[in-house]
């Protein structure tokens, strides 16, 4: 994971991780000061690489309705989206801290806007 500063002017990555979605499989998950993005990923256990399959989600922050964390053994970072029935639950290490950093990207954005 990587923290660093953020910037109204620039886009900056605050956390990213190897992961999974439920449905999407693996994957990159990359939150910056203006976005959630997942890019899928393929492995090769004979070589231990991945690449990159060119596939990638984007949600901009003012388009994410909720963020939690759900689950009692295994937990999972749930992002539901407005105007969306579409709900994606990714297998992150430290969920909560994926929920706490979303909303607090979300609330800068917000005071940067008013």
């Amino acid at each position: 994971m990587d923290k660093t500063s953020s910037s109204s002017n620039k886009e900056k990555n605050v956390l990213f991780e190897d992961c999974s979605e439920d449905t999407l499989k693996s994957g990159i998950l990359t939150l910056t000061n203006r976005k959630l993005a997942f890019e899928k990923t393929k492995g090769r256990i004979a070589t231990l690489s991945k690449e990159l399959l060119g596939e990638k989600i984007e949600f901009e922050l003012k388009d994410i309705a909720q963020a939690r964390s759900e689950g009692r053994i295994i937990k999972k970072l749930v992002i539901e989206l407005n105007n969306s029935n579409n709900t994606y639950k990714f297998g992150v290490m430290n969920p909560g801290n994926w929920v706490k950093e979303i909303k607090l990207q979300i609330e800068d954005q917000n005071k940067g806007s008013s």
